[in-house]
Formats: structure tokens, C-alpha cells, sequence
């Protein structure tokens, strides 16, 4: 597929951002405009499925270069205007959970071609959103869904940094620690995730445990040395495994996440400080290789990090201290962080472009003379 018919489904994935974010907003108790009065309750499976999911599709999908590969992305993209347009409540899951099945499906093929520790750890991944997706398709409750769905960014994340460490040669032991990281991780999410309390606990554990492999392990503690946008990535990355680690001491510390401000900080914790501090950093690497468009980087966007940040820790703190409006502000401020980087891109993408037609016009007019 080529890089501008890829163009609708990214477009869709982030129609499922910024309605997520609405939704996500409606939550936090902003007195804005809704759809309907239930719109609120799609927050979760917009962001998970609808544009992580779709990102993550997508990704694989060029990275395969396969054609039924592409029915991932298209099946959340759909997912996610079931969810907007208020379908039968069956409808958006039913093509979440098909949606996931194909990206298993996709890591199968890209285990058999090479297998690996990163790529059974990201098959993995692939596989506990569908575990995710099926409870919420067979009418679990959405934390007991949400649970698996923090396995599948958490483990892609992981699978994708296990890969880039490859290149430091990592020792037998090195492995064998991952491996143990992997069990606690998996162990937490089988016994319930943040729904129960062994379960909660267990995953924070494991998420804890994860932090301080990556913190050792990770090429994000060399490059960050490097100018330019090496060093940029890697800030974002390592910025966000100290989220990654709150959201796990967190989880330890509460034990059952159902509702309430202890659910908010646990899940807002990984899925929002860790999780789009990652998509911040890889977003001048992945746009390129999927749209074709080259996001060059630029020192504005270390504001897009630094706002999210801030925005996370103020709705933590609102989260901590039960003051309502701090917690609303904060969660605010996020969704302001995500636009400030979609504003950041689209402008970084739209001046490399200007500057390629002004070359192309002075080469043409040298040629001309």
C-alpha cells in the first residue's frame, strides 16, 4: 500500500484521538457539549483501540508489507466510528477483538520469519489486547478489559526497546532478567491486572521491574548524549519510564483499581505519561515510514514534552490530594499537550515541505539562467 492511501487510516486513528480526548474530558466533569449522555464512557476504548490500536496496526502493517495485514488498522478505524456513532453496543467491540486477531495473526508470520525475545515479547502484546478485547466483547467490566490493553501497549513498548538494545549486545543475564520481567508481567495480568488486588499488585511489580531494566538496558541512555533529535527521543523515553514506575509503585501501593482517583493516577500514569511520552519521542520516525512525510526535528518540541509532563504530574497530584479540580485542570492541560504536539508536527512537516518546493523553484531557475 502506498504511503498516501495509508493517509485515511492514520486520519481516522487520530479522529479516534481527539474524540477520545473529548470524551476523556466529559469524564473529568468539564461541563462541555455531548453527543449523547453516555459519550463519556467511550474515553477508554477510543485512545486504546481506536488510536493506539490503529497507530500500532498501521505500523505493522508497513512493516510486513502485506496486504491482508492492513485489515487491523481498517478494522479499529471502524471500531471507532461504531463507537462515535453510538452502533449496537456489540458492533465496536466485535471489531476491536477482529482487529486484534489479525494483528496476531501479523506477529505469527513475523515470528516465524524471526524469531526472537522482541518479537515473541511484542506478539505478546498483540495477544493480551486481544485476550483485552474478547472480555470486553463477552460484556466484562472495562477494568478487567483495560487491564489487558495496558499489557498491549506496555509489551510492544518493551518488544520494541528490547529490539533497539540489541545493538549493545546484551549478556545471557540481561536476557534471562527481561525474561523474569516478562513472567511477573504476565502473572499479574492472568491473575486479574489492576482488578484485583493480587493482580494490581503483581503488574505494578512487574511494571516496577520493567522500569529498572529499561533504565539499565535501554540505547536511550547513550543517545541521549547525541544532538538533535537522538537526544530528544531518548529525553522523551527516559522521562517516561519515570512514569512507568509511578504508575507501577502506584499499583502496588493501591492494590484493586475499579473507579475513583486511585484508577485515574494507576492507568494515566502508563497510559498517558509513559505511553505518549514513547509516541512523542518515535513520532519523527514513524510518521516518515508511514505517510512518507518527513518530520524533521525542531527544538519547539521539547515544549510539547515538557507541557505533558507537568500535565500529568498536576492531575497525579489532583489524583493524591482528592482535589477535584486539580485533577480536572490537569487532565486538561493533557489533552492541550497532545494537540501542542499534532500543531508541532503538522508544522514541522509543513515547513520541510515549503523549504523543498523553494529549492526545487531555485534550481529551476538556475537551470532556466
Amino acid at each position: 500500500m502506498r504511503p498516501l492511501a495509508r493517509f485515511p487510516l492514520m486520519a481516522m486513528g487520530m479522529l479516534a484521538l481527539l474524540t477520545g480526548m473529548w470524551a476523556g474530558l466529559l469524564r473529568l466533569g468539564w461541563n462541555w457539549p455531548t453527543p449523547r449522555p453516555t459519550f463519556g464512557l467511550v474515553h477508554g476504548p477510543l485512545m486504546v483501540a481506536g488510536f493506539i490500536g490503529t497507530l500500532i496496526g498501521l505500523e505493522r502493517a508497513v512493516a510486513l508489507g502485506r496486504r491482508w495485514s492492513y485489515a487491523a488498522p481498517l478494522l479499529t478505524a471502524l471500531g471507532a466510528v461504531a463507537l462515535l456513532l453510538g452502533a449496537p453496543h456489540w458492533l465496536a467491540p466485535l471489531l476491536m477483538t477482529s482487529a486484534s486477531a489479525v494483528l496476531v495473526a501479523v506477529f505469527a508470520v513475523v515470528i516465524w520469519q524471526q524469531t526472537a525475545l522482541f518479537t515473541i515479547t511484542m506478539g505478546l502484546g498483540a495477544l493480551a489486547w486481544f485476550i483485552g478485547n474478547g472480555l470486553w466483547l463477552g460484556g466484562a467490566e472495562i477494568p478487567a478489559a483495560v487491564s489487558w490493553w495496558l499489557g498491549f501497549v506496555v509489551l510492544t513498548i518493551a518488544g520494541e526497546r528490547l529490539e533497539l538494545s540489541r545493538m549493545l549486545q546484551l549478556t545471557r543475564t540481561s536476557q534471562q532478567s527481561f525474561l523474569v520481567v516478562l513472567a511477573i508481567l504476565l502473572a499479574g495480568f492472568a491473575l486479574g491486572g489492576v482488578a484485583s488486588a493480587s493482580g494490581a499488585r503483581v503488574t505494578g511489580l512487574g511494571l516496577v521491574a520493567l522500569t529498572a531494566w529499561l533504565a539499565r538496558h535501554d540505547i536511550a541512555r547513550r543517545t541521549v548524549h547525541q544532538p538533535g533529535l537522538p537526544r530528544f527521543t531518548a529525553i522523551c523515553l527516559l522521562s517516561g519510564y519515570v512514569w512507568l514506575a509511578v504508575g507501577g509503585a502506584l499499583a502496588i501501593a493501591s492494590g484493586s483499581v475499579l473507579a475513583g482517583a486511585h484508577y485515574d493516577a494507576v492507568l494515566h500514569a502508563v497510559l498517558l505519561g509513559f505511553v505518549f511520552a514513547m509516541i512523542f519521542g518515535h513520532a519523527p520516525i514513524i510518521f516518515p515510514a508511514v505517510l512518507g512525510l518527513p518530520v524533521p526535528f525542531r527544538p519547539c518540541f521539547y515544549a510539547h514534552v515538557a507541557l505533558l509532563h507537568l500535565s500529568v504530574a498536576l492531575r497525579l497530584l489532583g489524583d493524591g490530594l482528592a482535589v477535584v479540580p486539580l485533577r480536572q485542570w490537569g487532565g486538561l492541560l493533557n489533552a492541550v499537550a497532545i494537540l501542542f504536539f499534532l500543531a508541532n508536527t503538522v508544522g514541522s512537516i509543513v515547513r520541510q515541505r515549503r523549504a523543498v518546493r523553494v529549492t526545487h523553484t531555485r534550481s529551476a531557475t538556475l537551470a532556466r539562467a
